[in-house]
């Protein structure tokens, strides 16, 4: 039996049995597994304060356990009011054959107590109902008001135990907040959790802003803005709200980018006429050029484990997807088909770049190999573009826009995220119009 401090929560392993259920994780949102999530039941002797018991947890959690699980499109989660066996009972000891007589394949159940610290203990179990048994039981140990975090937490090692790859929902999003008409557009930084609760603004909205992105770490984010017209580059500390000036590049074509170990940031500028890829020591602040063409070079983005580069020139004649090793040699052109490459994206796992694709006047979101093969195109729009992907790799979130009128008005820019396979594609709600987006590494590691 093991324990785990991870960000103030206490994770505690228990039994895990393997069995017969699983997940197909190949085709999206194509027959879904069915599954129950039980209420959770509050101990007898638990006695929460009158704020919490509002909440009611018991409740709560398992509701934001289903959402996270549904909207992966792998998870079909049954009706609660179906449900035969009550939550204490269950949780205990279930009754297979009433959850089967439903059709459930897995099954959650839980129980929440408060420690004499006044600590949350929010324990979960994960049955297969195919098989008779109980495969993961966990208990987590966190303040009340983290019910949230515990429930995703909880959902991501739902989705590993049966898909058997990481799960993404202990994870953030930041992304950039538009209001007004297209004319006078007000952009704010903004960062919310990966299902778009507790949104928070990071700027005021005076600067203009883009393209923001995390640090490696979730501790930090590099982003451009505007000041008096002039690009320049930021750091900002999201724990103490502190910004550190990078530099003034003037010519900025798109905005830096950490590299996997977060010691450096990558990005293009125009130097003499010219767009080249850089790369600057964050400690020393030397900065490297790596690219040295009369191209027009841009949006780099390093490999998971550092060693290459995927970038977009139009040194071919037209705009392009291509790699080279991270010190500028080897350069390779990856894309071949018909239309305009942009914003090549490595994915976590290592073995595709995600894209934006310009063809026949619509935007695509597609995925190629990093050799250039097998490429695919996931979704068509009017606009769409910047993908970002998921902490596992599985998912792609952009933002697409709506045309606007002649006069600027009418357009609309919202975050949309798409599963691999091109299926489950999904807005993410925003309380104002949103572009820019990007996804943090998970919260919590392993």
């Amino acid at each position: 039996m093991k324990k785990f401090f991870i960000n103030f929560i206490f994770i505690l392993f228990a039994t895990r049995v393997y069995a017969g259920v699983e997940v197909d994780i190949t085709r999206g949102n194509l027959n879904p597994l069915p599954s129950a999530i039980s209420d959770f039941y509050l101990d007898v002797n638990t006695k929460l304060k009158d704020n919490v018991k509002k909440i009611n947890l018991e409740h709560q959690i398992p509701e934001l356990i289903s959402k996270d699980l549904s909207r992966s499109g792998l998870f079909l989660i049954l009706d609660r009011n179906s449900y035969i066996q009550k939550p204490d009972l269950s949780h205990t000891q279930p009754r297979f054959e009433d959850w089967a007589l439903i059709k459930a394949q897995i099954l959650v159940t839980g129980k929440i107590s408060l420690e004499k610290d006044d600590r949350l203990r929010v324990e979960f179990r994960l049955w297969d109902i195919v098989s008779n048994k109980e495969l993961l039981a966990l208990a987590f140990y966190t303040t009340p008001d983290n019910w949230r975090r515990v429930s995703h937490l909880i959902s991501d090692k739902i989705y590993e135990r049966l898909t058997g790859e990481s799960g993404y929902f202990d994870s953030r999003i930041i992304y950039v907040a538009e209001s007004g008409p297209k004319t006078n557009r007000i952009k704010k930084l903004a960062i919310m959790d990966q299902d778009g609760y507790a949104n928070k603004y990071l700027t005021l909205g005076n600067e203009m802003v883009l393209t923001p992105r995390f640090s490696p770490d979730n501790k930090y984010v590099t982003y451009m803005s505007y000041y008096k017209n002039l690009p320049r580059v930021y750091l900002l500390n999201l724990e103490t709200g502190l910004q550190d000036l990078v530099g003034d590049f003037p010519g900025m074509t798109f905005a830096p980018r950490f590299s996997p170990d977060g010691k450096k940031i990558i990005m293009s500028f125009a130097k003499d006429g010219n767009s080249d890829i850089y790369a600057m020591n964050l400690k020393t602040r030397i900065v490297e050029r790596l690219t040295d063409s009369p191209a027009i070079d841009t949006s780099p983005s390093y490999s998971p484990d550092g060693n290459y580069i995927c970038f977009n020139s139009d040194r071919s004649g037209s705009q392009q997807i291509y790699v080279m090793k991270s010190d500028g040699s080897n350069v390779k052109r990856i894309s071949f088909g018909d239309g305009i490459y942009g914003t090549p994206v490595w994915s976590p796992r290592g073995d595709v770049i995600a894209f934006t694709k310009f063809h026949n006047n619509k935007f695509y979101i597609g995925v190629m190999r990093t050799d250039g093969a097998g490429e695919r195109l996931l979704t068509e729009n009017f606009y769409q573009e910047s993908p970002s992907w998921s902490p596992n790799g599985r998912v792609i979130i952009f933002y697409r826009e709506t045309p606007a009128d002649n006069s600027g008005h009418g357009g609309s820019a919202k975050l949309w995220s798409i599963d691999l396979t091109g299926y489950n594609e999904k807005i993410i709600q925003t309380p104002t119009d949103a572009s820019d987006p990007h996804w943090s590494a998970l919260l919590s590691k392993k």
